[in-house]
């Protein structure tokens, strides 16, 4: 074959492999742009990161204040009342004159009933001085205990949060005792009302009528006169209701669920009350016996009073003023966490979608305590990695996505 036809051949070969690549470029060419023009746009989600801080697991329900121990003064017998001058929130002091009575004649039936309410007063009088006894025990316990607890921390034996779980048992052991006292007192006082019920029907008064005087069985403020005129009442009836407002406590019923995770001493916050900040209280008794509560739904529930003692003073705040508690049953300073709504189940596994690259990619996380809003991660993620906020169904593992708000 001579130059002339190599040459012709060659430019032929070169020609073909000029065509071939055009058409392989002009292929990719449809292809990207059939990609853009029929891709799907990128999923919009928002983005949220992964952050370390501290985190607080609480029960929270309304709940209200109010007066840590009432007293009611009753009518010991039926009889004719005389006006109650007294108003509410007017002060008096124990053994002062609250109303004047003027005992019916008793028959031999209404005695002996009498007479019942005598020795059922004397038994409870006895029962509150037993009480009151074994709560002033209670206390110097608490007291020797907490002394003993701040010998243990001074030599490094013992945390330094024991001691303040001693003082939260020494201040609660004090509140039981002046409680056990006040009800000594209230107790007493029930004995000699219906002693003088007994002596008034025995002892006329000048003139054949016979009067019985009540008094207060403590010091402190009236909270409400229940009888302000002047008529025949029956027996029992509550006249008077006296209380100490400068001492108050706080219930809030929680689900019997939530209720075996609080214990005393758990730190309660007092919100929207009227006011600009918080204010503190400590758990001091988780009622033993539930009730049943209908619900908003109509549900039948269990639930249990959680009853708390103010540390911050109240202010404003008085009888039967609602609030909103948040009870902390477990809390960390510094924690791994995430938005709670980033998670999904997947079986038993709890995932979330990490954002790489500008794509979503499932993955795998162990995740320790949660509350409402946040949830602390166990493994699985770092801080300062990305996570889709709210993973809609749209979502799978590769998808393309772009931050809500650009």
């Amino acid at each position: 074959m001579d130059s002339h036809t190599e040459t012709k051949n060659a430019r032929s070969v070169k020609k073909a492999s000029r065509r071939w690549t055009l058409g392989v470029l002009g292929l990719v060419a449809a292809v990207l742009v059939a990609w853009y023009l029929f891709a799907p746009e990128p999923l919009v989600m928002e983005i949220a990161a992964v952050e370390s801080g501290p985190l607080q697991v609480t029960v929270n329900n309304q709940g209200q204040v109010r007066v840590h121990d009432k007293y009611v003064v009753a009518a010991p017998v039926a009889a004719e009342i005389a006006r109650i001058e007294l108003h509410d929130g007017d002060p008096v002091a124990q053994g002062q004159e609250v109303a004047t009575l003027s005992p019916l004649p008793m028959d031999e039936r209404q005695r002996r009933e009498a007479v019942a309410r005598l020795d059922a007063a004397k038994a409870l009088a006895r029962e509150a001085a037993l009480r009151a006894e074994r709560a002033q025990t209670d206390m110097q316990f608490a007291i020797n205990e907490r002394a003993r607890v701040e010998r243990l921390v001074n030599d490094n034996f013992v945390s330094p949060q024991a001691v303040e779980k001693a003082l939260t048992a020494e201040r609660t052991s004090r509140a039981e005792w002046d409680a056990a006292k006040s009800r000594e007192q209230a107790a007493a006082a029930d004995v000699k009302a219906a002693e003088a019920a007994l002596l008034a029907d025995e002892r006329p008064t000048k003139g054949g009528k016979r009067e019985l005087r009540l008094t207060a069985p403590v010091g402190g403020y009236v909270l409400k006169v229940h009888e302000k005129s002047e008529r025949t009442i029956n027996a029992g009836s509550p006249l008077v209701t006296i209380g100490d407002p400068t001492r108050y406590e706080i219930v809030v019923d929680v689900l019997s669920t939530d209720a075996v995770k609080i214990h005393a001493g758990d730190l309660m916050l007092l919100e929207a009350w009227g006011g600009g900040k918080a204010l503190r209280a400590r758990v001091r008794l988780v009622e033993p016996v539930a009730f049943t509560k209908i619900s908003a739904l109509g549900v039948e529930e269990q639930r249990v009073n959680i009853i708390a003692d103010p540390v911050d003073p109240l202010g404003p705040l008085g009888d039967g003023y609602r609030i909103e508690a948040r009870i902390v049953i477990w809390q960390d300073d510094k924690v791994t966490k995430l938005p709670a709504s980033s998670l999904f189940r997947v079986g038993e596994e709890w995932h979330v979608f990490v954002v790489e690259n500008g794509r979503a990619k499932e993955r795998a996380v162990t995740v320790g305590q949660r509350n409402q809003d946040e949830a602390q991660i166990l493994s699985g993620l770092a801080p300062g990695a990305r996570v889709i906020r709210y993973p809609s169904n749209q979502l799978s593992d590769g998808a393309r996505i772009t931050a809500a708000g650009r």
